[in-house]
């Protein structure tokens, strides 16, 4: 169990968590419970504590090289040629991609049933034939992994510029609605005060009208050219 923790905490956040792996890890023992030195005898000094080794510091996060590292096109899902330009771009050769893919195809080459043990001497031998160097393809995958972790994030950055365009234009197109449609009821409110305008000004002109009378009134509009007889 030790070894195990301290192989997670080199390769913290690399792997993604498979269902059942949950389910697993409660069925394994405890730990046993850490066993503490026995307390000095009266008189003597307590013996002092080993120096602790200075802790590793953390490598920096790898980071993708800009103008290399594949766009994120909205709606696409990456395919092997896209994460193939991510590996270049986080300076894995092709070769070290290909010790990779190559175990990997004699992983996948072999029957499921076949026991773990079984398949990691096969796969050793048959690399061992090729005179690839086991560190060498654990030394690809964990850059592979790296590399993959700063797609993500280069994606969740790209994701993020994205949503914060969309996010303004949106609200310039709001901004712009909201003022066409203020236009819209400015405009509706306007013909209303115009007809309104316009009937009060007709029943004006029509007390001139009425004062002549009707039959004056139909004579001039059937004889006159310029006006247009209504029956």
């Amino acid at each position: 169990m030790t070894a195990k923790k301290g192989f997670g905490e080199t390769v913290l956040g690399w792997f993604v968590v498979r269902e059942g792996d949950d389910d697993q890890k409660d069925e394994k023992p405890l730990d046993p419970p850490e066993k503490k030195p026995p307390p000095p005898a009266a008189g003597k000094p307590a013996p002092a504590a080993a120096p602790k080794a200075p802790a590793r510091p953390a490598p920096p996060p790898v980071h993708l090289k800009e103008g290399v590292v594949p766009p994120v096109v909205a709606g696409a899902t990456p395919d092997a040629k896209v994460f193939a330009q991510v590996y270049r771009s986080a300076d894995i050769s092709d070769a070290e991609q290909e010790r990779v893919e190559k175990t990997l195809g004699l992983l996948q080459s072999l029957p499921k049933e076949t026991p773990r043990e079984v398949k990691k001497q096969i796969v050793e031998a048959s690399l061992k034939a090729f005179g690839i160097p086991i560190d060498e393809i654990i030394e690809a995958g964990a850059q592979q992994i790296q590399a993959l972790d700063a797609f993500i994030r280069h994606g969740e950055q790209h994701t993020q510029d994205v949503l914060g365009d969309a996010s303004a234009r949106v609200a310039k197109l709001e901004a712009e609605i909201t003022e066409v449609r203020r236009l819209m009821e400015l405009q509706v409110s306007t013909q209303l005060s115009l007809t309104r305008a316009s009937n009060e000004q007709k029943l004006r002109v029509q007390t001139v009208l009425e004062f002549f009378g009707e039959e004056a009134v139909a004579r001039v509009v059937k004889a006159s050219p310029k006006l247009v007889d209504i029956e």
